[in-house]
């Protein structure tokens, strides 16, 4: 008997005192080695583990954005604004109508794709890496969506409600922000993906 167990086969009788082997009674299992209580669910035959992979936790930091992109978030976001705000107006002597950024059924497209790139950079700014891997890389699927904006603004820019040439219809402020933030969200990925093709 002793008060801590001396090696294989000993075993722990109820009264908390350790006995060897041959003292053992036969109607009494021995009591697992503390290694085989410490083994996981998932190492024991029949059971099976929990395959959960431990997720990275969301932390949303800014700092995790470089200038370039900080600037693209800021002008795509005011895009997504100024697409609600007034783009085109027409005068008729009595008064004045205005129509916002999505009269032109094409710009639905730049609000989904402003919904995208500000969700990706939300998702960007939450984890240190990526939950999820995108189809090409990053830079290059960015440059795509801003620049399929800014082309669509411009387009909806010229092309005024009635045509070009129709008078009495002008252009809100609504269309100006929008052109611009538009531009501006795509220059700074733009600008060195033509440099770098120069070079």
């Amino acid at each position: 008997m002793s008060d801590v167990s001396q090696g294989e086969g000993w075993w722990q009788a109820s009264d908390g005192k350790w006995y060897p082997p041959e003292q053992q009674p036969n109607d009494q299992l021995p009591t697992p080695p503390p290694q085989a209580a410490a083994e996981s669910p998932g190492d024991q035959p029949g059971v099976v583990a929990n395959p959960g992979v431990s997720r990275p936790a969301f932390s949303f930091d800014v700092k995790r954005w470089s200038k370039p992109e900080r600037i693209t978030v800021i002008a795509t976001l005011v895009l997504l604004i100024s697409l609600f705000l007034p783009w085109f107006t027409y005068n008729f002597g009595l008064g004045s109508v205005s129509v916002d950024g999505l009269w032109h059924g094409w710009m639905y497209l730049v609000l989904l794709l402003c919904l995208g790139i500000l969700a990706y950079f939300v998702v960007l700014a939450g984890f240190n890496e990526m939950p999820f891997k995108l189809p090409m890389a990053d830079e290059r699927l960015l440059l795509i969506a801003t620049s399929v904006n800014a082309v669509l603004c411009i387009l909806a820019f010229v092309f005024k409600p009635g045509g070009i040439g129709l008078s009495g219809i002008g252009w809100g402020f609504g269309a100006f922000v929008g052109l611009a933030a538009s531009i501006v969200a795509a220059a700074p990925l733009a600008v060195p993906a033509i440099k770098a093709r120069r070079n």
